[in-house]
């Protein structure tokens, strides 16, 4: 059992989970809880810890699964500093990163019938974890962000994806202009959230190869992103709001897409 706080380990952990660039590094995330590690991929994680008060509570509800993998003990103190978490529940274990590309998330899916969300320079954290959990939830093809947006390692995403930052492929772009380009090639029609929208987002058809493109919370799309939309659209709004949050809105467009294919 590790029960100094100087140990090496410990202080590694303690900075992957708040310096991204130690992440990158390295090549992994951390994440918390048992929900988060009973649905990790077994074959991309690369270390187990848990508290020790917590490990008979655990071995029952995780037990399986920890089980067929090795895990290492810590004290109540020791995991309290490697954990993120207000209230932890005694368990994290390191993942190893994801490395997507552009090629990858096209051939996702049914060619005549993908679905992309791609965002902006999205900051928040909360938002883009439940933009992952929205994609998922409507069985979209895959995430496209900019590199400047909210870190999808951060652990207040990885907490607010719920699980499925494991399962919905997404990529990192320098430069989204570009993407849509390659998008509108490969038959993708790319609608533009905007408020400058003329026509309201149910008057298209979003049955066959759709991408949404949603901007930073605070500016919106920039200009050269929304001159290379196919379309702009807007979401109807009543009193003086102005507009939604950007998971909001991604929730709304995307459900639109999946209630049009389900019919």
């Amino acid at each position: 059992m590790i029960t100094s706080l100087n140990n090496k380990t410990v202080k590694e952990i303690a900075a992957l989970s708040q310096k991204g660039k130690e992440r990158n590094k390295k090549d992994v995330f951390v994440v918390e809880g048992v929900k988060m590690f009973m649905e990790a991929p077994e074959e991309r994680i690369c270390g187990i810890y848990v508290a020790g008060s917590t490990e008979q509570a655990l071995l029952k509800t995780c037990g399986e699964k920890l089980s067929r993998l090795s895990y290492e003990l810590v004290s109540d103190e020791v995991f309290g500093k490697m954990s993120d978490t207000m209230t932890p529940q005694g368990i994290l274990c390191l993942v190893q990163q994801f490395h997507h590309d552009l090629t990858f998330l096209l051939k996702n899916g049914i060619k005549e019938r993908k679905l992309f969300i791609v965002l902006e320079d999205i900051q928040d954290p909360g938002n883009l974890g439940t933009i992952f959990r929205t994609a998922e939830a409507v069985g979209a093809s895959g995430i496209i962000m900019s590199r400047h947006s909210a870190d999808v390692y951060n652990p207040k995403t990885i907490r607010s994806t719920m699980g499925s930052v494991y399962r919905v492929p997404f990529v990192s772009v320098e430069d989204i202009p570009s993407v849509i380009k390659a998008l509108q090639e490969e038959g993708v029609s790319v609608y533009a959230a905007h408020l400058g929208g003329k026509t309201c987002y149910e008057a298209f058809d979003y049955r066959k190869s759709t991408a949404f493109l949603i901007g930073n919370e605070g500016n919106g799309l920039r200009k050269e992103t929304v001159d290379c939309a196919d379309v702009l659209i807007r979401i109807p709004m009543e009193g003086s709001v102005e507009s939604l949050n950007a998971a909001v809105a991604s929730s709304v467009l995307l459900y639109e897409a999946y209630r049009q294919r389900r019919v």
